[in-house]
């Protein structure tokens, strides 16, 4: 019996009925360029539409606040909770659909890591637990990250229908679908991680319990979006503050997360780590897209990770990817699929497009219309 060859990068797939060109997806990166009331911008249309132009099948939109309470967490950070949001969305999405691909809304709730937020002074989390390390400067932080305000039981249902209400808003926006954002540190990691989540209700315990919300928001986001909508789910080890952080619970808690994350019924998982490629501990020599597929062998997974060189990403699937998500390797090459098609070099990340602030510059647009390919392959 031999063993199915991994598929190519350029081979089509399908997502919940949703039809992809390819298998390579622009990674979630915050750019803080919506407008002060959270209000896309047209930098964000072409900014987005250029990657679509460029060939990717798939690209994941930055962190989408998704209520008017505590879920935002930097300024100039968009959201799904208006009319006006969802209309500014609307011509994002029309423009990458025009340009061959598709668009999913990462929705996210900052939680304790919240930077800024023009609904609320304070911050809220699990438990009462000072995040580590210092704010993003990128992202225009400074100093350490306050101390939240446990939440109330009656506080984390309303975040939970936030999620949902946010994915009702993605579709009515045009949204080929939503992913949660689970990963990075922000409100729903904060849950999975027992070093945030001291909780003795039925929100916290061991790792299998601490999934709860998890489980819960999935759930809310599938009544909310309907069954043929595209649901996914974000999840790592690293945190946006702790950078290094890894899961006191080894492989085993990994395979009670992406378990659940897989028994909710998400159309995929979303899972990151700085080098993909690299063992995600010392101890078992599988890597983070390994444990997941060993977790959940029938679902979709999204590899991200440095994966910017071709062999890189190409390796990814032989490891069990179903697509890959480029981050700094799309800033760089907006257009990384027609360079890889034609066999042609792709660039090195320059940092200075994200300094002294993440935010998009009218330059990076210039360079990346400058270079737009004639033709965008299939």
């Amino acid at each position: 019996m031999t063993t199915p060859a991994a598929p190519s990068l350029f081979d089509t797939l399908a997502l919940n009925g949703v039809p992809l060109r390819n298998r390579l997806a622009v990674a979630p990166m915050t750019r803080i360029s919506a407008t002060d009331d959270g209000v896309p911008t047209d930098a964000m249309r072409r900014y987005y539409a250029g990657f679509a132009r460029g060939g990717f099948g798939l690209v994941v939109s930055e962190g989408i606040y998704t209520d008017r309470a505590y879920a935002q967490g930097y300024a100039g950070q968009p959201g799904l909770t208006n009319a006006q949001q969802v209309q500014a969305w609307r011509g994002i999405v029309d423009a990458v659909h025009q340009s061959g691909g598709r668009m999913v809304a990462q929705l996210m709730h900052a939680g304790a890591l919240s930077q800024a937020n023009r609904f609320r002074d304070d911050t809220v989390g699990p438990s009462a637990v000072q995040p580590r390390g210092l704010q993003l400067t990128v992202y225009g932080g400074t100093g350490a990250f306050r101390m939240p305000r446990a939440m109330a039981e009656a506080e984390i249902l309303q975040a939970i229908d936030g999620f949902a209400q946010a994915a009702r808003l993605a579709r009515e926006a045009g949204f080929d679908g939503v992913e949660i954002h689970g990963a990075n540190g922000y409100l729903i990691d904060q849950f999975l991680n027992g070093h945030t989540n001291l909780r003795q209700d039925a929100w916290g315990g061991g790792i299998a319990q601490r999934t709860r919300l998890l489980r819960e928001t999935i759930g809310a986001v599938r009544a909310a979006a309907g069954t043929d909508f595209v649901v996914g789910m974000r999840i790592s080890q690293a945190k946006v503050n702790d950078f290094t952080y890894k899961w006191p619970e080894g492989a085993e808690g990994v395979a009670a997360v992406f378990a659940a994350v897989a028994a909710s019924g998400v159309d995929y998982l979303h899972v990151t780590e700085h080098q993909a490629w690299q063992p995600a501990f010392a101890d078992d020599g599988a890597t983070l897209v390994q444990l997941a597929r060993r977790a959940a062998p029938g679902l979709p997974i999204m590899a991200n990770g440095s994966l910017h060189e071709p062999s890189r990403a190409a390796g990814l699937l032989d490891d069990g990817a179903t697509l890959v998500a480029l981050g700094r390797g799309a800033l760089a090459n907006p257009d990384w699929p027609v360079l890889v098609r034609k066999g042609q070099p792709v660039r090195p990340f320059d940092a200075a497009v994200l300094a002294p602030l993440g935010n998009i510059k009218d330059a990076e647009l210039a360079l990346r219309e400058a270079r737009r390919p004639a033709v965008t392959p299939g």
